[in-house]
């Protein structure tokens, strides 16, 4: 992987594309179908009932039909990648872990208070895969996050037939910041996220392997959260890349640089009106830059940490709760900074998180299944459902 500044761009022979063939109907049809989405004529392939808006705006909050298997890889480099997957029928069982094991060893030394810091998913590691090979979405971490941050919803697309691929990134993981050794180096983690796509060709392709023929890799799509909405917007420059998804960010650029061109890609910008970590008018202002077809939404009530599991922590303080707990309260308040950030959309006036996991689990994964071919149009993301939520939702669509 480069480290040198300049955005390295994979080339891969041009074949077996027909994810291209869905960004075509995605452009063609599912925005202009989203007012038909209120029609009881209009069936889908999910079966959702959809004569007032309601029932389909939330048509796959609920999981999906496959049990998810999760398995860590690791590839060149010391890349390490998480990945969930389908997984084979009647498969259970759950998978937990632990924020403090992703901080340095001096920090875990100290983050001994009594106060909730794991979260569990339904997930078997290392299970079966399902039959049949399921398109991809990259997922790519916020500053001081890692991995697993947003287990709530990488763990619900595989559930809905997708191979979800998390690499860590240390220029930038919570680790590193801990530790003072984040070098916040943005072309890395652009590489990093096109090497998690290598490794999962790799992976599908052995034969022999937990992964064999699983991840369809013609058909990918990219997920970030705040920082990692900036690097999707530079990954999504290579042709494998069919869309992306944007959480809490923007079109992120380093200090005196200009913002980067976005790439003629479709596109979903979601923000929290609360962030006071990335306003929502940065992420309204790279939604305005963005190329046809797009759709953004802001969340009324959604702070920066509605988009990852960290609220769950802290008896719903989030991060900033597990320091308190272990008498770290003096050291958080000496750099607000990192206070703000660990509790950002935790605490009131923001909606509880188990409120808004299921709207984000829906409208992210009704977007992805459009773009990869499995609905006609989009189901459920238009403005006839901005009012059916337990937090009212900004929509605007561009076509």
């Amino acid at each position: 992987m480069g480290h040198n500044g300049a955005m390295r761009i994979l080339h891969r022979s041009p074949v077996r594309r027909p994810g291209r063939m869905a960004v075509a109907m995605f452009t063609a049809v599912a925005l202009a179908g989203l007012a038909a989405c209120t029609s009881s004529d209009d069936a889908n392939s999910t079966g959702a009932d959809t004569p007032d808006g309601v029932d389909a705006a939330l048509a796959f909050a609920e999981p999906g039909p496959f049990p998810v298997g999760i398995t860590t890889l690791t590839g060149e480099g010391g890349l390490v990648v998480e990945v969930w997957y389908p997984a084979a029928e009647g498969t259970s069982g759950t998978d937990t872990y632990d924020v403090r094991d992703f901080t340095p060893e001096a920090v875990q030394a100290l983050l001994t208070g009594d106060a909730e810091a794991t979260f569990t998913i339904d997930a078997a590691r290392d299970a079966a895969t399902a039959d049949g090979s399921f398109p991809v979405v990259l997922f790519s971490h916020g500053s001081s996050g890692f991995r697993l941050q947003s287990s709530f919803l990488t763990s619900h697309l595989a559930s809905w037939g997708m191979v979800v691929a998390a690499p860590d990134h240390p220029s930038r993981d919570l680790t590193n910041v801990l530790s003072g050794t984040a070098s916040r180096d943005r072309t890395g983690s652009v590489d990093e996220l096109l090497a998690t796509l290598v490794l999962l060709e790799d992976e599908a392709a052995d034969d022999s392997g937990l992964l064999a023929g699983l991840a369809d890799t013609s058909r990918v799509g990219a997920l970030g959260h705040s920082a990692g909405g900036g690097t999707i917007l530079g990954a999504a420059a290579d042709p494998a890349v069919d869309g992306y998804v944007s959480m809490a960010s923007g079109n992120l650029a380093a200090e005196g640089e200009e913002p980067p061109a976005l790439p003629v890609k479709p596109s979903f910008f979601l923000a929290g009106a609360l962030d006071e970590i990335v306003p929502p008018e940065r992420t309204e202002a790279a939604f305005a830059d963005a190329p046809a077809p797009s759709l953004l939404w802001v969340l009324e009530g959604v702070g920066h940490n509605g988009f990852d599991d960290f609220c769950t922590f802290g008896g719903g303080t989030g991060m900033s709760g597990v320091a308190d707990a272990s008498g770290l309260g003096e050291l958080l308040d000496a750099q607000p900074q990192l206070r703000r950030l660990g509790e950002d959309g935790c605490l009131p006036p923001a909606a509880p998180v188990e409120e808004i996991f299921p709207v984000i689990n829906h409208a992210v994964t009704s977007w992805f299944r459009t773009l990869f071919g499995e609905e006609s149009q989009l189901v459920g993301l238009g403005p006839e459902v901005a009012d059916a939520y337990p937090v009212p939702v900004v929509i605007e669509v561009r076509d």
